[in-house]
């Protein structure tokens, strides 16, 4: 037994070993074998992969194994032409970050004020339904999306005929023939499809919201909107900062399938983001070692965005408490 002292206590607290933790939780561990089987080959096996970036690979002919690591190891030569010379990294890079940060600021308060607004219904069937309504869109494949977006932003869609209507256009507008509209409609498809399934996460954590708080809140006067605001909102602070890490670090994830299905050749400057690009290239021209390279540079700024997002959210968390 290792002893601990509490720095709150004197009295020491004892902690069991591994091996004794290890031993009275072992059928939890087994359950756990076949999840870190499925890691291992899912997720790190194809890792070697990664050396592809690295190498000049040309199927030959040979086997697999043979022709990939028998290939010319050209370092970083990929990458640097990517960014330096193939004349398609500032269009790329400009497509990716512009409908990222544009889902992003959507995409942050929408399902918290979706969240809000269902913990307010009283209505216990009313709140089912409503929450049913908005996280469906979430299990839709992006195929049945993008034909939604399609067929109501089309010359004769829906939304054309509203503004028309409200005599806010005199002629439709042609959404998908320019570039301009491009980034805010993946935007707002993102935001869409995802505000309903990120809003479960805003509701889990309403629901672990001391009701003492709001007892206290009701004796000093607050009506429902004022606890709303100062209490509900504050106490999901912690939620939201993970969200927005995760958001931000995956800022360079601007999507593929969504920018595959709604593209097309006027629009090609404004909808090549960095995964596309991979895809064309590495499958489509049979460019894999520089399609690998795009995607690792993609993965590593990635990380590092991830790292710096957390620490800064670790500062402004131990500011605000000192």
């Amino acid at each position: 037994m290792r002893v601990k002292i509490n720095k709150n206590d004197s009295k020491p607290v004892r902690r069991e070993s591994l091996k004794a933790r290890l031993i009275k939780q072992k059928y939890l561990y087994i359950m756990l074998i076949p999840a870190i089987i499925w890691v291992l080959l899912m997720c790190y096996l194809p890792m070697f992969g990664l050396y592809m970036a690295f190498i000049n690979y040309v199927p030959d002919g040979t086997p697999f194994f043979q022709s990939f690591f028998g290939s010319e190891f050209v370092g970083l030569r990929w990458i640097k032409y990517f960014i330096f010379e193939s004349g398609d990294f500032y269009k790329v890079m400009r497509n990716t970050l512009a409908t990222s940060l544009l889902t992003i600021i959507f995409s942050i308060p929408a399902p918290i004020i979706i969240a809000l607004m269902l913990n307010e219904i009283r209505m216990k069937h009313f709140k089912k339904v409503v929450q049913t309504v908005s996280y469906l869109p979430y299990f839709i494949s992006w195929v049945v999306v993008a034909n939604i977006f399609v067929m109501m932003l089309s010359h004769e869609g829906v939304i054309n005929g509203l503004l028309m209507k409200m005599h806010l256009i005199d002629e439709p507008i042609k959404f998908f023939q320019e570039g301009k509209y491009f980034w805010w409609i993946i935007a707002v498809a993102n935001t869409w499809k995802g505000m309903g399934y990120n809003a479960i996460i805003y509701l889990s954590a309403i629901a672990g919201i001391d009701n003492a708080i709001y007892e206290a809140g009701m004796v000093d006067g607050a009506n429902r909107f004022q606890q709303m605001i100062y209490i509900t909102l504050p106490q999901l602070k912690d939620t939201i900062v993970i969200m927005l890490i995760l958001a931000v670090g995956g800022i360079l994830n601007a999507g593929f399938e969504q920018q595959l299905l709604l593209q097309n050749n006027q629009i090609m400057d404004y909808a090549l983001v960095i995964d596309l690009y991979s895809y064309k290239f590495g499958i489509q021209e049979s460019m894999y070692s520089y399609g690998a390279a795009v995607g690792l540079f993609k993965s590593a700024i990635s990380f590092v965005l991830l790292v710096i997002v957390n620490n800064i959210s670790k500062k402004f968390d131990s500011a605000h408490i000192m």
